[in-house]
């Protein structure tokens, strides 16, 4: 059963509510913004990659409070232990048993602040719960909450100290984007309300975790024609074969670009995905996924680059995909 026009326009609806409500703090942003909850609609994972004191973490404080279920943070720091991340089990002397005590990742949406200052063990301990929204620890895995999302910043600036994420973990991340710095009328908008701190700013909540999870099961009924399937095949193929490319999108990759190519499209209204569609979200999806040749990021060459020149050559079906 695919989507109807009367469920699209609906849908368009409620996710334009959506926008609104994390536009009160984050201004001027609204595309990102829609790019974080299409990511979120279609049970994807978003990594924030962006210069300090771009709203990196308010935009992921605002969208988690935007959805009423349970939130947590976590601070990410070089002595920080996977336990610290997914829980750990202790001894209760009184009972005389093992008790699991929760991490911060049993919640509906988890925070990770400043991801690539942990070390690659504590950043590995991510990839299981991200992957299959479950956590194994001393032989038992346990289910987190549903539905789940993590929400990643990371500073591209300063290096020092930091561990750069493997690519098995960014393969997880449906979405990569960055906010970027306000334009005027934002920054003034911005420094009319300077007496109050950006992070003691809130917004009410708008959306409960059952209306996510309806929204996320409205979206994958978008109808996908068989021509933008086949585009998206051959975008992704490109990928592997570019000069410029060590290792191209996975097979995962054309997966998310699929299911956020759902969402982007009702989202505006339609209940089929166009080929624009898919352009739209093209670099944003595949291109963290890419491993350049050395030779190719010492020219300058950067990701975006490749998926760009990649959406110029590899030509996009001509008829209307609809029903």
């Amino acid at each position: 059963m695919t989507a109807t026009p009367e469920q699209a326009a609906e849908f368009s609806r409620r996710f334009a509510a959506l926008i609104a409500n994390v536009e009160t703090v984050v201004l001027g942003k609204s595309h990102v913004v829609e790019l974080a909850f299409t990511a979120m609609i279609s049970e994807g994972h978003l990594l924030l990659e962006d210069f300090p004191g771009t709203g990196k973490t308010s935009l992921a404080r605002a969208m988690s409070q935007t959805v009423s279920g349970t939130q947590s943070r976590i601070q990410f720091t070089p002595d920080l232990l996977p336990g610290d991340v997914t829980g750990i089990t202790v001894y209760d002397q009184k009972h005389g048993e093992f008790v699991f005590h929760n991490g911060p990742v049993f919640a509906n949406i988890v925070l990770a602040d400043e991801i690539n200052r942990a070390s690659p063990k504590t950043q590995s301990a991510l990839l299981e719960v991200m992957e299959e929204g479950n956590v194994t620890v001393d032989g038992l895995t346990r289910k987190v909450a549903d539905p789940f999302m993590v929400i990643a910043t990371q500073n591209p600036v300063e290096q020092a100290g930091t561990y750069r994420l493997p690519e098995a973990q960014l393969d997880r991340f449906l979405m990569k984007t960055s906010l970027g710095y306000p334009d005027r009328d934002a920054t003034a908008s911005i420094l009319e309300h300077a007496g109050e701190r950006r992070h003691n700013m809130s917004v009410a909540p708008a959306l409960t975790p059952q209306g996510l999870i309806s929204l996320i099961e409205i979206a994958k009924t978008v109808y996908v024609d068989p021509v933008v399937i086949d585009y998206i095949a051959r975008l992704v193929e490109a990928t592997r074969s570019a000069v410029q490319v060590r290792l191209g999108s996975s097979v995962r990759g054309a997966l998310s670009l699929t299911r956020a190519a759902k969402t982007w499209a009702i989202a505006h209204g339609r209940h089929y995905v166009l080929p624009d569609d898919v352009r739209d979200l093209a670099s944003v999806v595949l291109a963290h996924r890419l491993i350049l040749d050395p030779e190719a990021e010492f020219d300058g060459v950067t990701s975006d680059a490749v998926i760009a020149q990649i959406l110029t050559d590899v030509l996009p079906p001509v008829q209307k995909a609809s029903v």
